[in-house]
């Protein structure tokens, strides 16, 4: 069984001067990252993989998650086509996935995350909040696999849940 965790990026700036790609989290973000990390960990939710498209919002939350599983930046592969993505970019990504990851977290943004996480199973949201999580489990030993495999939504969570 391979385990998928889609999160949003958490709140960024937006700052006028900075190129959408560059937009750095602001403090809600830099807060809502770290805060949603240890809930995941709290909940026993190992993570090993960490994807992330590589606009600076997205990789800044992809490492506070990092750090929490004692990961560190140059473990977290960056997917150029994560940021403005397709669904297809997002199947792309999974199938490249090594086979040795159990539990992947992929990083990336709206509304394409949402469009993405409500193709999966049928439990289906409005929409992603910053830093959301929503999670499924799909059957198989191969992420090649997983597209097609039978999918079972896990939860969703985001930093307003609580």
């Amino acid at each position: 069984m391979k385990s998928l965790l889609l999160i949003r990026h958490a709140k960024s700036s937006w700052d006028l001067d900075v190129d959408d790609f560059d937009r750095p989290l602001n403090h809600r973000g830099k807060h809502d990252a770290p805060s949603m990390a240890k809930r995941l960990k709290k909940k026993e939710i190992k993570i090993d993989g960490f994807i992330s498209s590589p606009a600076k919002r997205a990789l800044a939350t992809a490492v506070f998650f990092a750090e929490e599983y004692d990961m560190k930046l140059k473990d977290i592969i960056t997917v150029p086509t994560l940021y403005e993505p397709t669904i297809e970019a997002f199947y792309n990504a999974i199938e490249d996935l090594d086979d040795n990851f159990k539990t992947v977290a992929i990083f990336s943004h709206n509304p394409a995350i949402t469009n993405f996480a409500n193709q999966l199973t049928s439990f289906t949201i409005d929409d992603m909040p910053t830093c959301a999580v929503f999670a499924v489990k799909g059957d198989g030993k191969k992420w090649k696999e997983f597209i097609s495999a039978e999918k079972k939504f896990w939860f969703f969570d985001y930093p307003k849940a609580e």
